[in-house]
């Protein structure tokens, strides 16, 4: 298969790159039209280009000029789905208990208290321990979830000496310390301080009725444009920018088109396809966030005194990926072709429709946990390797080629490889919010948290 009319290599059953011409020692491999890497000594037609003879062009922190290219997506009517409607307008997928620990030493509390309701466990090894923007952010993370709106209640399980307090927590909610619920912000919430009653989980039990009581009864018609997915990738292979990534990338645009919200992370991910999505920011002020967002990972990567280019993984190696060029470029396929409107901070929520930018890492459960904070309601994960792992919110594999589909369809929730046509997968993903069906995650009970975590542990 070959990609673009200007591509020296071709893609073949394998998920492989094979030369199409011959490509001198120091000359790019282009792939997608573009430059992955260059080669490293002779290639001959026909054969194998991967890691063996092929190395990354990619440096450290670049230069950027706003040079815009886009054109917006045309609008159409949008199409309803059956969701849960909060007091406050949002609309949720589902409609769970949600248990949320405010430190890890409560975790085991919160899943015994999760598991007799049938609802979730936020668990996690934070909250106390951490100084400086890795407290901030195990606080800010975990007060995201608690206005999710996929959580029809969410109880707040504190253990009573943690750094991150159940007083500083309620403030940061907007709430004082006196505020025994959440009335005042709009949430279905409840505390529980576990060193404070003399059974704790006896006192769980019972504002965990209160909270059942008091979300939402039923369903109702809302149109998709209030809908906001995130759009993950993890285990790439060759064909991953062939078949899902494009696929969730019409997607992508088929949901701005009708009026709603999606949102790319993956920063590492984006590195050497990074001036694509820069063309494409819609202002001066949004191109320059963008810039500092990878300027930024980047300078993260050689604080720790890492190259940022050394991404592609064994799996991805073997899968057909060679550099980060070669995943980056088919990873922000995953973006479609509309106009970028935001760049989000790490745990910033969701504000503009269309499509917004993330800062987040490549890591699977870290990356799809700040998709789910920012206020998605549903992830679109493209897998050409296949992972059972979902977050809190429904998490769809699209798999990138029958072999993975075939092997793991107790995995996997579409093959984008024999049913490339996004309107039957919007329909899938229509399906799937409106609860007419699970998420293999859902089906599986693979549904967690991972927090981002940078600095010491005291």
């Amino acid at each position: 298969m070959v990609i673009h009319p200007k591509d020296n290599v071709e893609v073949r059953e394998d998920g492989h790159k094979y030369a199409r011409r011959p490509i001198a020692a120091g000359e790019n491999v282009i792939k997608y039209g573009m430059p992955i890497g260059h080669a490293t000594c002779d290639i001959a037609v026909g054969e194998h280009v991967h890691v063996h003879n092929v190395r990354t062009n990619l440096g450290e922190v670049l230069e950027y000029r706003y040079e815009p290219e886009f054109e917006d997506v045309t609008p159409v009517p949008a199409p309803t789905i059956r969701a849960f409607r909060h007091p406050d307008g949002r609309i949720g997928i589902r409609n769970d208990l949600w248990v949320i620990p405010l430190v890890g030493c409560v975790n085991r509390l919160a899943e015994r208290l999760a598991q007799s309701c049938g609802g979730l466990s936020l668990q996690h090894p934070y909250g106390c321990s951490q100084m400086g923007q890795d407290h901030e952010t195990t606080a800010n993370l975990l007060a995201a979830f608690v206005r999710h709106p996929n959580a029809g209640g969410v109880l707040v399980v504190a253990l009573g000496c943690e750094n991150n307090t159940l007083e500083s927590f309620k403030a940061r909610l907007g709430l004082v310390p006196e505020d025994r619920d959440g009335a005042k912000i709009g949430v279905n919430v409840r505390f529980l301080k576990a060193q404070d009653p003399g059974d704790e989980y006896a006192k769980g039990l019972e504002l965990l009725k209160e909270l059942d009581a008091a979300r939402p009864k039923e369903r109702v018609d809302v149109p998709v444009s209030e809908l906001v997915v995130g759009l993950k990738c993890g285990g790439s292979d060759g064909f991953s920018g062939l078949t899902a990534n494009p696929l969730v990338g019409r997607f992508s645009d088929w949901l701005v088109a009708r009026g709603g919200s999606t949102i790319l992370t993956e920063v590492p991910e984006m590195f050497g396809a990074e001036t694509l999505l820069m063309k494409r920011c819609r202002t001066r002020n949004i191109f320059d966030k963008c810039v500092k967002m990878i300027n930024a990972f980047k300078d993260y990567y050689t604080a720790h005194n890492q190259v940022c280019y050394e991404n592609p993984s064994p799996g991805n190696k073997a899968g057909g990926i060679t550099t980060l060029e070669d995943k980056s470029l088919g990873c922000v396929q995953k973006g479609g072709s509309a106009p970028v409107e935001d760049v989000l901070l790490y745990g910033e929520p969701v504000k503009a429709h269309g499509l917004s930018l993330m800062t987040g890492p490549g890591n699977d459960l870290v990356a799809s946990t700040v998709l789910a904070a920012a206020g998605c309601h549903l992830i679109l994960f493209t897998t050409g390797r296949g992972t059972p792992f979902g977050c809190v919110v429904p998490t769809m594999k699209v798999a990138t080629n029958d072999a993975l589909a075939r092997n793991k369809p107790n995995w996997i929730d579409w093959n984008a490889m024999s049913d490339p046509d996004v309107d039957a997968f919007a329909a899938k993903v229509m399906r799937i919010a409106s609860g007419e069906e699970l998420a293999r995650n859902e089906e599986n009970g693979a549904q967690g948290i991972a927090i981002f975590k940078d600095g010491v542990t005291l």
